[in-house]
């Protein structure tokens, strides 16, 4: 791990600097893409395919700028929201099998090195839920603390901590999500093929938790549209169903935001 984190810290570095970080983030469009924005279909992976294993995923995900300048400890106000919905497309009628929705507030403070980007520290308030009652309720809240690391212009690694409260309907989640995500981004091949993980570990000594697993091809750099094979093994996909495991391979359209993400 140590020789790889070597090899990943001298490659090309980033040559975001000071100057473009601050011109980046308060003169940009103050509405942007926060995560990445698709549309994928697929089926479990190892079951003939059928109207019964096969979806529709997609999600949807933005963020508001609040103030142009610096609110304090020179770090930026963002209102962020994702909305992840799950659609049996393939069944009859067509039905939407859940949708799980995710806003909160979030400060984003830049982190340099010799005025040179090498990284993002981010502390959210954020709400997630699937907007049921009665017995089908699923939601949490929790404070994030997160902190995104610039190897070069290539490569980010992060690592986000959940500190939940607000576990009434489901006061075993964390059992299947843990206390912790941890992502890579590998941008293979000069913003056209980018590889991006994210994994959980549930709480306990068990094999709890996800893996999930992009690969984004652009076809042409004059547009912000990719193909992307998303591959997802583990627990708690969605809220309603975060005490099952699915196993689903998928592919389909991708709209990414730009390499100084902020999430």
């Amino acid at each position: 791990m140590l020789t790889f984190l070597s090899i990943l810290s001298v490659q090309a570095q980033s040559d975001i600097n000071l100057d473009s970080t601050k011109i980046n983030l308060e003169n940009a469009p103050a509405f942007t893409i926060y995560k990445d924005n698709y549309f994928i279909t697929g089926t479990t992976i190892g079951e003939s395919p059928s109207k019964f294993n096969s979806d529709v995923k997609f999600q949807f995900s933005f963020k508001l700028r609040l103030q142009n300048t610096p609110v304090f400890w020179n770090s930026y106000l963002y209102l962020i929201y994702t909305q992840k919905s799950f659609w049996d497309i393939y069944q009859d009628s067509s039905p939407f099998a859940e949708t799980n929705y995710n806003p909160g507030l979030m400060l984003a403070k830049p982190v340099f090195k010799e005025n040179n980007l090498k990284g993002m520290v981010m502390l959210s308030l954020e709400h997630e839920s699937n907007g049921r009652d009665s017995i089908y309720s699923r939601s949490w809240n929790y404070l994030g603390i997160h902190y995104s690391h610039h190897f070069s212009g290539k490569t980010i690694a992060g690592l986000k901590l959940f500190i939940p409260y607000g576990l009434n309907d489901n006061p075993d989640l964390t059992d299947y999500t843990g206390f912790a995500e941890g992502t890579f981004t590998w941008n293979i091949f000069e913003e056209k093929l980018i590889l991006d993980i994210l994994g959980r570990k549930g709480k306990g000594w068990n094999t709890k938790g996800s893996l999930s697993t992009s690969l984004s091809y652009r076809p042409s750099l004059k547009r912000n549209l990719y193909w992307t094979l998303q591959w997802f093994s583990g627990y708690a996909e969605s809220l309603i169903n975060y005490q099952e495991t699915t196993n689903m391979l998928r592919f389909g359209i991708t709209i990414k935001p730009g390499f100084l993400r902020i999430y």
